[in-house]
């Protein structure tokens, strides 16, 4: 037992870093007669000081960095408490003449040589004459230990630009692990790999564990939650705490999945996120809260919903909306791997109705242009009935797209984006001298057309598309045809959302409440809900309007965006009871008594 806390003591120390070495290398002396395998600790904090060795890997160009982050990745703790001595992809000329164990999988085989891989890459194996014929019956993917002598490549096979690419192995034992079925659905390491579809890849998860984009994405989520741990609570002192996932239900906000106990007609509800549990928290005197949490919602699955996910969970007391804002950006500048470029010191705000108006979401891509512009002002006797009519016109000029869309392309973009949209969208082309090619071009008056023309700076080829109908939805549509045609376009060869820019800025000022839809996408006449939870404070300017107007008002909400996608969002609680109580029963009409236990901590807040 002793031996244990030893470890455990250790391994917090190890925690702290380099700074320790020479205290902890003491400790390990005094024990290691006694407790033998604490001898590796010491090797380690002796070879910390002195090397310093990136691994890259041969299947794919990124450094172990890229995966492990920026701390220094040293072989001692790759492989230590193992068989192996070095990982496939870790081999430089410093090695060569050192004896070395390694395992991994077979990527290719041959009579004179095998390529044997793990996470970080691959190595080269040069097969004896005596082993060639048990090499020749392995297949794909076997799993081996390879004992054996490291020496130089011929100097026509050296790849310095991989990992183990100068170097290879003289075997002096090959020991096959396990092998493999030689019809496997797809191997990790091929070409081909990329154009595997996703059910095949998610029925043989472990084979696509395997490959490198797994591997990267496992790894730096791995370091990305170390580094977050690190920074709040090392550096802000926050207290991790694991939260129940077995709980009451939680009026508004997304559907809950329910789990049935042995109680006939009594379930638990999986909670969608920790947010009654930390209010309790910040009530209790835990000013100060994070937890890598699970949630669960029971909505219909997107690419970026799923039923179960992790969020890194953040609450905060006497705080502000402001501050929560710098904690995170100082968090994400913590985390950020150094491969993906600098973030800015502080990100740019965007407000809900700016998003929505320029770019037809509250979640824009901001990597590309085509802005969307609201004609409402211009259209009024236009000539036009379709636009005349409606309460807002609104649209989106697409440069140059008559290089780009064919008349079937055009009519497949125009199409209802689901199947209750009525919406009619109307087209033109734009031709040398600014006349329009269009459905609308005999009834719409010169005036009106050359309005758009400036206002939108139409040029020759462009292709112009007009949306009408009531409040933002027309915004909401071309926002989604938006999307659809940098798709299109970088379809054709052009690419215009650089893979490697990342776009991060907040969304602010959402409205508290949104008009309520039913589970299939209708307007429920005359109702509201939350526009993020139930428990959203309301913007302390806008405080009146919860009581004589509530659609009107904003919320302490704030969204992070990044690159069209909502990686984070959060909000300023209610802490006044009575307030929390009529938005819950006047407003959105929900059941309190469930959340009685909340309103009474709130009371004593």
């Amino acid at each position: 037992m002793s031996s244990l806390n030893n470890c455990g003591h250790l391994m917090k120390l190890l925690n702290r870093r380099i700074r320790f070495s020479s205290h902890i290398a003491t400790r390990c002396a005094a024990w290691h007669q006694q407790r033998t395998f604490l001898k590796q600790f010491i090797t380690y904090f002796q070879e910390i000081k002195t090397n310093s060795r990136t691994f890259s890997t041969s299947c794919a160009k990124f450094s172990s960095k890229d995966i492990t982050g920026d701390h220094e990745t040293q072989k001692i703790q790759l492989t230590s408490f193992t068989d192996r001595t070095h990982l496939c992809g870790s081999l430089t000329v410093s090695d060569v003449d050192h004896s070395v164990v390694l395992c991994g999988w077979v990527d290719r085989s041959s009579k004179l040589f095998l390529k044997l891989y793990d996470w970080t890459g691959q190595v080269q194996i040069v097969v004896p004459d005596n082993m060639a014929i048990m090499i020749k019956s392995l297949d794909r993917e076997s799993v081996l230990e390879v004992k054996g002598t490291v020496r130089m490549r011929p100097e026509h096979q050296r790849r310095s630009d991989v990992g183990s690419g100068e170097v290879e192995i003289s075997p002096s034992e090959i020991k096959v692990l396990n092998t493999c079925d030689s019809h496997l659905p797809f191997y990790p390491t091929c070409v081909t790999y990329n154009k595997v579809t996703s059910d095949v890849k998610m029925e043989h998860r472990y084979l696509d564990i395997r490959s490198v984009q797994m591997q990267k994405v496992l790894r730096l989520r791995s370091s990305f939650i170390m580094k977050a741990r690190e920074f709040l609570c090392n550096s802000h002192g926050f207290v991790d705490v694991e939260t129940p996932t077995l709980f009451r239900k939680t009026p508004g906000g997304a559907k809950e999945f329910l789990v049935p106990t042995r109680h006939k007609g009594r379930f638990y509800s999986l909670p969608q996120s920790p947010q009654q549990f930390k209010q309790l928290l910040m009530i209790g005197g835990i000013d100060r809260y994070f937890q890598v949490a699970r949630c669960y919602r029971d909505e219909t699955q997107k690419p970026d919903r799923q039923p179960e996910f992790t969020q890194l969970d953040i609450e905060m007391a006497f705080t502000s909306q402001t501050h929560i804002m710098r904690l995170i950006e100082g968090l994400l500048h913590h985390c950020w791997p150094k491969a993906a470029g600098q973030l800015p010191e502080t990100f740019p705000v965007m407000t809900y109705d700016e998003a929505l108006r320029n770019y037809g979401s509250d979640k824009p891509d901001t990597r590309f242009d085509m802005k969307l512009k609201d004609l409402s002002d211009i259209v009024p006797n236009c000539g036009v009935e379709l636009l005349e009519t409606e309460e807002t016109v609104t649209a989106l000029r697409i440069p140059q797209g008559q290089r780009y869309f064919s008349k079937k392309d055009l009519d497949i973009l125009c199409k209802p984006i689901n199947e209750d949209d009525k919406t009619v969208i109307i087209t033109a082309k734009i031709n040398s001298s600014g006349d329009w090619k269009s459905s609308v071009s005999k009834a719409l008056v010169s005036t009106s057309r050359e309005g758009i023309n400036t206002r939108l700076q139409l040029e020759t080829d462009d292709i112009l598309l007009l949306c009408a109908g009531r409040g933002n939805w027309p915004f909401e549509v071309l926002g989604k045809k938006r999307l659809e045609t940098a798709a299109h376009i970088e379809q054709k060869g052009l690419v215009i959302r650089n893979p490697t820019d990342y776009n991060m800025f907040w969304v602010v000022d959402f409205p508290l409440f949104l008009p309520k839809e039913d589970e299939d996408g209708r307007l429920v006449s005359g109702a509201v809900e939350s526009a993020h939870h139930p428990f959203t404070a309301p913007v302390q300017d806008d405080l009146e309007l919860v009581y004589s107007d509530p659609t009107k008002v904003r919320s302490q909400h704030y969204d992070l965006v990044l690159n069209g996608n909502e990686i984070g969002g959060g909000s300023v609680r209610i802490h006044d009871a009575k307030l929390q109580k009529y938005i819950l029963s006047d407003i959105l009409k929900e059941d309190t008594s469930e959340l009685d236990h909340l309103l009474t901590a709130l009371v004593m807040f």
